[in-house]
């Protein structure tokens, strides 16, 4: 996946097979085996194009990460701690990236001053969030 996301553009195996014995030796069916297996999994999407087929990927590095993250939070069995834990190996560098991630999603980014990761927007505790899910009603 990491060749396909780097290239940004449809690819095919003997394209991935070149690139990878750049570094190592590996054999053209292994790399054959690997891509279609992506594309069983959902992962890639592939089109014939002669006798070969080109692959893309479905989705980007950054969805893919994503959802990585939210399937190993969402398997805790206490969420806060396991982002109290996560939040603490980051370096300063990622926490302001997250900070900055937070602002851009909030609702109401200009509520948020810079650095104010600790007081949560309004719902976002699940204090006054319905039990659907929908958003709170506000006679705002």
């Amino acid at each position: 996946m990491t060749r396909v996301w780097q290239w940004n553009r449809p690819v095919t195996v003997r394209e991935v097979l070149e690139d990878l014995q750049r570094e190592r030796s590996i054999a053209y069916t292994t790399v054959m085996t690997v891509m279609d297996n992506l594309h069983q999994k959902g992962w890639v999407r592939r089109e014939v194009d002669g006798r070969a087929y080109r692959y893309t990927a479905v989705s980007t590095r950054a969805a893919y990460s994503a959802a990585l993250m939210n399937e190993a939070w969402s398997r805790s069995d206490n969420p806060a701690a396991a982002l109290v834990a996560f939040f603490g190996m980051m370096s300063a560098e990622q926490r302001e990236a997250l900070q900055d991630a937070v602002r851009m999603v909030s609702p109401n980014p200009a509520e948020n001053a810079p650095g104010d990761l600790a007081e949560p927007t309004a719902g976002a505790t699940g204090d006054d969030t319905p039990a659907d899910g929908a958003a709170p009603e506000s006679g705002r």
